[in-house]
């Protein structure tokens, strides 16, 4: 197999490729890369510190008039979105006590109608993040940690108040959903492509964490909705009907309403180690490539006859060239990138649609809410190829935000970047993702950039586990989830099948005929054990053969593709 479908067999998806293929790090054509991160680390400070003098425990900053709102459900949002952030700008103690506050105030038996998206990647995610980030920010855990914690049962909380909106016939969720009573009577069945696809990396995390498999099926069960429903040419549309799974908007393309559906086959596939998401993905990346791709630009098109309907690029689209690295695909995200890179330096950020022949914006769409997707392309290319380019878009990006956006309050929305009018409000993503990402570009020693030659080594309730190794995932509000750590709370099957020679044991004292458990596995399968002794040595022997087929805590070796998809951190065994 050649081109990009064999470089994400290779490379897997995982930022172990990107790290492989790292460049010396140097000067990007005289930027003072140090400065940048402070201003970025001050721009972070001064939005963060106006939300809570102004806006706490509202969701957002309204930087105009110096207050607050609700939103997406009156959660403290922007508090939520932030944590992690603020981590990885190494404030501990700041961290420590915005999760005795969220511990204390957040409430989400509450009578909201909610976007079931929005809770999903912006408070479950959050939470999540903070939960498995909790012990390197100092904070005292639980006995049981990562597989408890306060943080973990927040997220649960939220996620169980979303399970309502996936009863539809077709596994499909609603859009939005009341947290106290569920799904209204009247709610409308018509929900977004990336509104039912984007679930499988919050919500499998809840279930290898919590042990509760129902996240991770109704996550999955939406997955496969969407790809058994996609048209005869391989695309799917904008909104689908959840109760009859009969597509209301065809428009296909990589941008909103889709976008994040794209993104969670390939951040799935690599977060669990899924070759069937990862062969969904590159399905339909042929496709898009076919139908949508032209001159490294993707338009929007009919989804059924592949003809072009919109020929616009949306702000949104332009995280695809950080997803395109992700697969291997380096040489088509450069160049897709470096046109998006055209549009940002012609306004000094992106509109949210932008006409490709006329090379203007579209009317009524020349705001730009502070997005991240530029920089956060800008943050996955350069870890691949130190191209000083990369740095540049960053450098811009800081100041044109700083010299449009930057008012007494905090950053304002630009309404429209052709005379920088703003509007009043500083949406969450801001702290969450636009500045983490500008940060971490700037920053290539920080703790999410590691590169395996670092890691903790955790005692949990199931044995040891390795975390903090890197192939940190980011959600789609750039919440990053330690891969690992999936694998913490799950028994071993020989810890299991030490708990079945000890109850042998038990028995066989306890009774005066034989008794023993039985697996198919089992030598003499069918026949009774003769005696306790024989149950003895056959369970040594089964443990003495699980020693000898694993391998040293510190090796990486040749491994099939189910195990090459694994990050750093999951692909380390045990043989000692």
């Amino acid at each position: 197999m050649r081109g990009p479908g064999a470089a994400a067999l290779r490379c897997l998806g995982s930022l172990l490729c990107l790290w492989a293929l790292r460049l010396p790090a140097g000067a990007a054509r005289g930027l003072d890369v140090a400065s940048y991160r402070d201003r970025v680390r001050a721009m972070f400070y001064h939005a963060y510190e106006h939300y809570l003098e102004s806006a706490f425990p509202y969701d957002e900053l309204r930087p105009l008039t110096c207050d607050g709102q609700d939103t997406w459900g009156s959660f403290s949002l922007t508090l939520i979105d932030a944590l992690d952030t603020l981590l990885i700008l190494g404030n501990v103690s700041e961290f420590q006590r915005v999760v005795s506050v969220l511990q204390e105030g957040v409430d989400f038996d509450i009578d909201v109608n909610a976007s079931v998206f929005e809770t999903n990647i912006r408070v479950v995610g959050g939470l999540l993040s903070a939960h498995l980030l909790s012990r390197k920010a100092g904070v005292q855990v639980e006995a049981g940690w990562p597989c408890s914690g306060p943080l973990l049962r927040m997220a649960e909380e939220a996620a169980r108040k979303l399970l309502p909106a996936f009863q539809t016939p077709t596994g499909m969720p609603y859009g939005t959903v009341n947290l106290l009573h569920g799904v209204n009577p009247g709610e409308t069945p018509v929900t977004c492509t990336a509104g039912i696809g984007t679930f499988i990396v919050e919500f499998a995390t809840l279930s290898h964490l919590t042990g509760d498999p129902v996240f991770e099926d109704v996550a999955r069960k939406a997955l496969k909705a969407l790809w058994k429903n996609r048209s005869d040419i391989g695309l799917v549309g904008n909104h689908i009907d959840v109760i009859t799974a009969k597509w209301v908007a065809q428009d296909a393309g990589i941008g909103a309403g889709v976008d994040s559906y794209f993104e969670y086959l390939v951040k799935g596939a690599i977060l669990l180690q899924d070759k069937e998401l990862m062969s969904m993905f590159l399905e339909y990346n042929k496709a898009i490539k076919n139908y949508t791709k032209f001159d490294d630009w993707y338009l929007w098109v009919q989804m059924y006859k592949g003809t072009v309907s919109m020929p616009v690029f949306q702000s949104l689209e332009a995280y695809w060239p950080g997803l395109q690295s992700l697969i291997g695909d380096v040489d088509n995200a450069m160049r897709t990138f470096l046109n998006y890179y055209t549009v940002w330096k012609q306004f000094g950020g992106l509109p949210e649609f932008y006409n490709i022949p006329q090379g203007y914006t579209v009317d009524k769409r020349e705001g730009y809410p502070l997005r991240p997707e530029l920089i956060e392309s800008a943050m996955y290319l350069y870890r691949a190829t130190r191209d000083p380019t990369l740095l540049e878009l960053g450098r811009d990006a800081v100041e044109s935000i700083e010299k449009i956006s930057k008012v007494d309050c905090g950053f304002a929305t630009i309404k429209d970047l052709r005379d920088h009018r703003l509007d009043n409000r500083m949406e969450s993503f801001f702290l969450a993702e636009t500045i983490k990402y500008l940060y971490l570009l700037f920053d290539p020693d920080n703790f999410i950039h590691n590169d395996g030659s670092d890691f903790d080594v955790v005692v949990t309730p199931y044995g040891e586990c390795v975390l903090n190794a890197g192939g940190y995932i980011f959600n789609t509000e750039a919440h990053p989830i330690d891969p690992a750590a999936l694998h913490c709370c799950r028994k071993r099957k020989e810890e299991q099948w030490e708990v079945e020679d000890l109850m042998r044991e038990f028995y066989s004292l306890k009774k005066t005929k034989k008794f023993t458990l039985r697996r198919p596995s089992d030598p003499g399968e069918g026949e009774s054990a003769k005696d306790p002794e024989d149950a003895e040595k056959a369970g040594e022997k089964r443990r003495e053969n699980s020693k000898k087929s694993s391998h040293s805590l510190l090796s990486c070796p040749s491994q099939s593709f189910n195990s090459k998809l694994a990050v750093l951190g999951q692909v380390f065994l045990d043989n000692t």
